[in-house]
């Protein structure tokens, strides 16, 4: 972009209306979003000094090259567009939710003559009851199963009433667990008495559900008919767990979200108490990305925006800790998006009050834990890699690359390249070597193949970027390591270092030492070997790496291995050739699968024909 962005004049042209403002920075990427009730007082405060308080406002304002804004009709228009723009771009110094949820819903079909209760992740706008949103898709797969068993409901997906007795009725019937109206067995009018049922039991009723399974298994209890009976008492079992777990929270039995949020220096949690008919049915919580500097009602303000800009269901009510700066403009739009009155509120007292509290303590909980998590986390990366350091009296190493190689008596031979930063693998960096020079188990000429194709192919894609003025960051093979550890000693040392001096390349190179049985010794280092601490964290990275290398490696020689031996197998079918070979295996995936077809199934392969399907069902079939 041209440098003719005037921030001092472009600013005189912001208008006193609502709207949403978008900065960039001087690659063009957009790095904060935000809203206005007016866009010209909004956007002005940014550039003065007195309302830049705080290292993140202020480094966000240094990365500011030009801005541009979207005038709305009204506030609430500019909060949607807001949340929307964010959720597509994620600008860099905006608050953000670590975590893309989407949470399972129960639906009832009532737009269906003979309704199902059916999992879902979407609520549409139908004919359908929906009841959530749950947490665990486990649990809620689960009362499905116990509501089906209770109330005998169809799971299939024939079109009712016009398939009646087009069809045999399906195993549950057979099983007892559904009332097979597909057949006509019952009524539509006592059908819908079971999915009431159903719904009663979805809103909590549950002693309803209780007293009729007890009716029923003391029937059976009376007619000798203990297995029915013991079935029945398994059922009531059930139901009376799934009661338990939902606490009466207060009387009003109206559908709340309970939000609160714990935060300190670094990082926030934001925990949710789902209230549905009065009961909690669930809680989440939901790691913030924040600055340093921001204020505890900004975060939770921000959280509301892109957390119900996210969730199909709008509760009555949402019961925050604290007053947020749109509270007014937020209630309008959750109201616009319920279709009904909702309201957002504070509570100062009473059984509310004490669910925030509870709220919040959770919240606390979650973040404390999570430190302790990310301190043992940083122990076994960042700490081990400072150990590793320590030993080698290096500094900053935080690229590691380890490299392995794979053959069966030369056979196949390949090489991987792993990658650690900061004491983690990165996968996305990894690659393979299918060996072109080398012929027969020489493991140092195949490694001085892999390094040379690895950092010749680098070095290229530098120049490249460099001469496209692109930046080195886009690049596969062009970033390089802070430090090659080989698997072995001074012999893959030294073919490591032969290969970049030969490049002329300058990379601190460490063997990982092994013992007679396979086990980590030390690491070798400037031709001496170096003792380490088995017990260390230092020792237990380096194992991990020298693990993944060796299955890495393994796993693509399996892969050729595998792919080799069905090629061959195939090639020795008559009218099988390469183009044949290769639908095959697109087809099946692999030469079980083929073996498993028959004749048929093996004609609709792409370029098979009669004659052809034939001879490779015969080829794996004349034994039999």
């Amino acid at each position: 972009m041209e440098k003719t962005f005037d921030i001092k004049e472009e600013l005189k042209k912001l208008p006193d209306a609502p709207g949403v403002y978008i900065m960039h920075d001087k690659d063009d990427v957009i790095i904060y979003i935000g809203k206005a009730k007016s866009l010209t007082k909004r956007v002005h405060q940014y550039f003065q000094a007195s309302h830049n308080e705080g290292i993140k406002k202020k480094q966000m304002v240094e990365h500011i090259d030009h801005f541009e804004y979207i005038v709305t009709d009204s506030e609430l228009e500019a909060l949607v567009l807001e949340c929307n723009l964010i959720k597509e771009h994620t600008p860099k110094y905006n608050t953000m939710l670590r975590d893309d949820k989407t949470y399972p819903y129960i639906k009832v079909t009532l737009g269906e003559d003979y309704p199902r209760v059916l999992f879902s992740r979407q609520m549409k706008k139908d004919k359908s009851r929906y009841f959530g949103p749950y947490t665990s898709a486990s649990a809620v797969k689960s009362s499905i199963d116990l509501i089906n068993k209770i109330y005998k409901l169809r799971t299939c997906n024939r079109r009712l009433p016009r398939d009646i007795g087009a069809d045999r009725p399906c195993l549950n019937y057979h099983i007892h667990q559904c009332s097979a109206p597909c057949q006509g067995y019952v009524t539509k009018e006592e059908y819908a008495i079971a999915v009431k049922g159903a719904i009663d039991f979805l809103n909590g009723d549950y002693e309803q559900t209780i007293k009729a399974l007890s009716d029923k298994m003391l029937k059976a209890s009376e007619s000798m008919e203990f297995e029915k009976a013991a079935e029945y008492r398994d059922l009531i079992n059930s139901v009376k767990q799934v009661a338990q777990k939902q606490k009466i929270t207060n009387a009003d039995g109206e559908d709340k979200d309970i939000i609160a949020l714990a935060n300190d220096d670094t990082d926030a949690v934001v925990q949710v108490f789902f209230i549905r008919n009065g009961k909690l049915i669930g809680r989440d919580h939901f790691h913030v990305r924040v600055g340093s500097e921001e204020a505890a009602d900004d975060v939770l303000n921000n959280f509301v925006k892109q957390f119900y800009s996210g969730t199909p269901f709008i509760p009555r009510e949402v019961m925050l800790q604290s007053e947020i700066e749109d509270m007014a403009v937020l209630e309008q739009w959750l109201s616009e998006k319920r279709g009904r009155r909702v309201n957002i509120k504070v509570p100062q007292k009473g059984m509310k009050e004490k669910l925030v509290e509870l709220a919040y303590k959770n919240a606390l909980l979650v973040l404390s834990q999570d430190k302790e998590r990310i301190k043992r986390e940083e122990g076994r990366t960042i700490g081990a890699v400072k150990e590793i350091e320590g030993l080698l009296g290096l500094h900053g190493l935080n690229r590691m690359e380890a490299y392995d190689i794979s053959n069966i008596n030369g056979f196949e031979t390949v090489g991987s390249m792993i990658v650690y930063e900061k004491g983690k693998p990165k996968k996305s960096d990894y690659r393979k070597f299918k060996l072109r020079t080398v012929t027969g188990p020489d493991d140092y000429a195949s490694m001085h193949e892999v390094l040379t194709r690895r950092f010749t192919h680098g070095m290229e894609e530098q120049k490249q970027l460099e001469k496209d003025g692109s930046p080195q960051e886009i690049g596969s093979f062009n970033r390089f390591p802070d430090i090659i550890m080989m698997d072995g000693g001074r012999g893959q040392v030294n073919i490591c270092l032969q290969v970049l001096s030969e490049l002329g390349l300058d990379i601190p190179v460490c063997g990982m030492v092994k013992d007679d049985f396979h086990r980590t010794r030390g690491l070798y280092y400037n031709n001496v070997e170096i003792p380490i601490d088995r017990h260390g964290e230092g020792f237990k990275l380096i194992t991990r790496i020298q693990d993944e290398a060796h299955r890495f490696a393994i796993e693509f020689h399996r892969s050729l291995r595998s792919k080799s031996q069905v090629h061959s197998v195939l090639d020795d079918i008559e009218g099988i050739g390469p183009a044949r070979r290769k639908a095959l295996m697109r087809r099946y995936q692999s030469l079980e699968k083929i073996k498993e077809a028959d004749v048929e199934d093996l004609m609709q392969t792409e370029t098979m024909n009669e004659k052809a399907a034939q001879a490779v069902y015969a080829f794996f079939h004349s034994a039999t």
